[in-house]
């Protein structure tokens, strides 16, 4: 049996995706398509490595060993390419509180931010939990989401905008942004002076023949107003684990990121984060590639499905991430 054919029944475990699901939506006997984790086991690296730090039975403070700095570095020049130094690491709790941070750090109260619509909702909640001004620019969603460059410069001179927040690939589209699309969104940001904050945490999860371009690898001079963030817990399924890193070569901007996290107290991460995402880049690879063909497979069943049983529903196929985007705007003409 393929390892992610096992069920799991995760019920009763203080899941957020499994155990709030009738209290949000106040029904029973619904599958939960709500929370972005999948119910597959950990790459047993992982598992092996949790289990030797539960047997020692201390768990007291940790620093952070430099085996996880070689891991990351490894797994991002690897996989994608990017060159990142150990002192250009930070590292952090997960990417929406670093999306937090960055807002500190990067504008203050009134300025306004920049994000796409639609995009992930938590974009909008932390610059408006932040007392800055949301501007939204509008993806165009015919067979897939492309960017309005037009409507992106404008608003930028318009509203002032301070801040980019880029979702690289787009969750929940599925876009994976061509190296032309990302210099595009640089060269932009650079003439009026924007900073860009790139959510990457989907980059482990693309599809061939696509190809994901990390943003600073678009242009050398983008690192200058730039800073990427990821994880390990969206790959391999560890979103608990509470761990993310942040990768800042300029040192104007890593110094100004470094102020607010100390401020808020968010300069130390969790010890299973520290443990799972080092086991996770060192031994997880089969374990991604196998679950990439996997979820392709899924994507495929369920593209089918709506053509054949549902064909009034506009579905389009994700080229990154497990998420697949329906419109239903369509059943609204039929009523």
């Amino acid at each position: 049996m393929n390892q992610f054919d096992q069920i799991i029944d995760r019920r009763q475990t203080h899941s957020v995706k499994w155990d709030t699901l009738e209290a949000t939506y106040h029904s029973k006997g619904l599958l939960p398509m709500w929370v972005a984790d999948m119910d597959f086991q950990a790459p047993e690296a992982v598992q092996t490595a949790f289990q030797n730090f539960l047997n020692q039975g201390v768990f007291g403070y940790t620093i952070t060993p430099d085996s996880l700095y070689d891991a990351i570095i490894s797994w991002q020049k690897q996989r994608h390419h990017f060159d990142v130094k150990k002192e250009e690491i930070l590292l952090n709790s997960g990417v929406v509180p670093s999306i937090a941070l960055s807002v500190q750090a990067y504008t203050n109260p009134g300025d306004a931010v920049l994000i796409h619509d639609p995009v992930y909702p938590p974009f909008a909640q932390v610059v408006k939990e932040n007392h800055r001004k949301v501007v939204r620019s509008q993806l165009y969603t015919d067979d897939k989401f492309v960017m309005n460059f037009a409507e992106m410069e404008r608003l930028i001179q318009e509203e002032n905008v301070k801040l980019f927040i880029l979702c690289n690939p787009h969750n929940p589209g599925g876009r994976v942004w061509s190296k032309e699309e990302l210099q595009h969104i640089g060269n932009l940001c650079k003439k009026y002076h924007v900073t860009i904050v790139s959510d990457e945490i989907h980059q482990d999860i693309v599809y061939q023949p696509e190809t994901f371009t990390t943003f600073q690898n678009a242009d050398p001079s983008f690192k200058d107003f730039s800073i990427v963030l990821t994880a390990a817990t969206k790959t391999f399924n560890l979103a608990g684990i509470k761990n993310s890193m942040v990768f800042i070569k300029n040192s104007e901007l890593k110094q100004a990121f470094e102020k607010v996290q100390k401020q808020n107290h968010q300069n130390d991460i969790n010890t299973f984060g520290i443990i799972g995402t080092q086991a996770a880049y060192k031994g997880g690879k089969e374990w991604l590639d196998e679950l990439l063909e996997y979820l392709k497979e899924n994507i495929n069943y369920a593209y089918n499905f709506f053509q054949k049983e549902l064909p009034n529903i506009k579905v389009r196929k994700p080229e990154a991430t497990y998420l697949m985007w329906l419109d239903f705007f369509c059943l609204s003409s039929l009523r």
